[in-house]
């Protein structure tokens, strides 16, 4: 097995339980305390306990690799749950490391644990002090990881945090940049959205999975933190985490940044970078993943942005400058990502919409160009059911939204809606049905 697939990961981090997938008779909660008490009898990870962990590092001198995995997914156990985390070229390295197993956000230190929400796990290398090293682990498909993460990379990642780890703190300038600006809220518990629903610790002797907090509950609280004050929500927050490839920048999981490929007619091949070049810094941050360079990618403040990257081409070094000129972000398309289903529930009423194919647009008799996006899926209850009870049909094609007719895709819709109208009010909306146009009022929601 040479590609890791997103469960292989998983079980490369001590996750998986597949000897309880084949149960079928236990219920989620059950298979949760399951795969807890196997974790603590197995005794290699800490499990749920930062605090711990942290206390560990500070006596061994070891670095840490937290690994944040809310409340497993049961449909994702395909494999033995030995098979990568045996592997020798991964199980070495996290020996030493004081591995910490977290597996929901409740109480979570948002001053240290910022990273993409989106993900199903993230990985952090910390030093005791807080220092973070680096992250590891992103996706850009709601279920494919093929191209975002293997197992070499994440050995690459260990070992490279290993050697940042034998350099500290000679190094502990250039990390600085690795540890975000000040969270909306101390920890997840606390945002608005979640206060009086969850506690600061999952709820082990009752209902787990209705106790814990998600990752992608936190994206979500967070835009309701601006939605709520009625403040747009920031384009970084709704372009969060700017995945490479939509920059053109193709990186090779198998390692920690290397240049796989650069697509012809992106922002990408205007930066001179070439196949195998290896990126060593980015905006003055070593890198030791793809996830890495997203987080620099994030916290690139506005347009018309330089970072400078230092390469290592071949037997010799270059310097390579990423332009990110006006749009940048805007290229990345957020429609995979859990957070923008409240979204659509804000903006288009519960509806879920997909870009029309040139094939589709000729059957539809429709230009080639202009705004096409039909109608796949309908919501059927509460606030999700708003576009249903205004008329809308499954099958019909927007054409036009508050008299815009220029949204490629469903995130450039999103994205307008929920930032251009007050909750309360409605947008005309023009589709396409049977041939004929039909106008419509969309009610936009909180």
């Amino acid at each position: 097995m040479t590609r890791l697939s997103s469960l292989a990961l998983l079980l490369t981090l001590g996750i998986a339980f597949a000897s309880f997938a084949q149960q079928p008779k236990l219920t989620r909660d059950q298979q949760v305390i399951a795969d807890k008490k196997k974790i603590e009898k197995d005794g290699f990870w800490i499990y749920n306990d930062f605090a711990k962990g942290l206390a560990e590092a500070k006596k061994t001198g070891k670095p840490l690799a937290v690994v944040l995995r809310c409340v497993p997914c049961v449909e994702c156990v395909k494999l033995d749950d030995d098979l990568v985390n045996t592997d020798p070229r991964v199980r070495p390295l996290l020996d030493k490391f004081v591995c910490v197993r977290i597996i929901s956000t409740n109480g979570l230190d948002m001053s240290i644990f910022q990273f993409d929400y989106d993900q199903s796990f993230a990985t952090f290398f910390l030093n005791a002090d807080g220092t973070i090293y680096g992250r590891f682990g992103t996706r850009s498909h709601r279920t494919t990881w093929a191209d975002d993460v293997a197992i070499e990379g994440l050995a690459k990642a260990l070992q490279g945090a290993l050697d940042l780890h034998a350099g500290y703190p000679k190094n502990k300038e250039m990390l600085a940049a690795k540890k975000g600006p000040a969270p909306e809220v101390a920890s997840p518990e606390k945002f608005e959205l979640m206060k009086g629903k969850y506690a600061e610790k999952i709820n082990f002797e009752g209902n787990v999975g209705m106790s814990c907090i998600h990752c992608h509950q936190v994206g979500d609280a967070q835009r309701v933190f601006y939605r709520s004050q009625q403040k747009p929500i920031p384009e970084k927050i709704l372009f969060s985490y700017p995945h490479p490839k939509s920059l053109g920048l193709i990186l090779d999981p198998k390692e920690k940044a290397t240049v796989l490929r650069i697509d012809p007619g992106t922002p990408a091949e205007k930066w001179g970078l070439q196949k195998g070049d290896e990126i060593l810094t980015l905006a003055g941050q070593p890198l030791l993943s793809m996830a890495d360079v997203q987080w620099v990618l994030h916290n690139t403040p506005g347009e018309g942005a330089s970072l400078a990257a230092h390469v290592k081409r071949g037997n010799g070094f270059a310097d390579i400058t990423f332009k990110l000129e006006k749009g940048w972000r805007q290229r990345d398309d957020y429609g995979w990502r859990v957070t923008s289903w409240p979204q659509r529930r804000m903006a288009i009423g519960g509806l879920s919409l997909e870009t029309m194919t040139a094939e589709a647009r000729a059957q539809e008799k429709l230009p080639a160009e202009g705004m096409a996006l039909r109608i796949k899926a309908v919501g059927n209850f509460g606030a999700h059911a708003a576009a249903k009870n205004a008329g809308f049909q499954m099958g019909d094609v927007i054409i036009s939204y508050d008299g815009k007719i220029d949204f490629a895709r469903e995130c450039d819709l999103l994205a307008y809606g929920v930032n251009a109208h007050k909750p309360g009010e409605k947008v005309a909306v023009v589709v396409l049905r049977k041939g004929a146009k039909v106008e419509l009022m969309m009610p936009i929601q909180e």
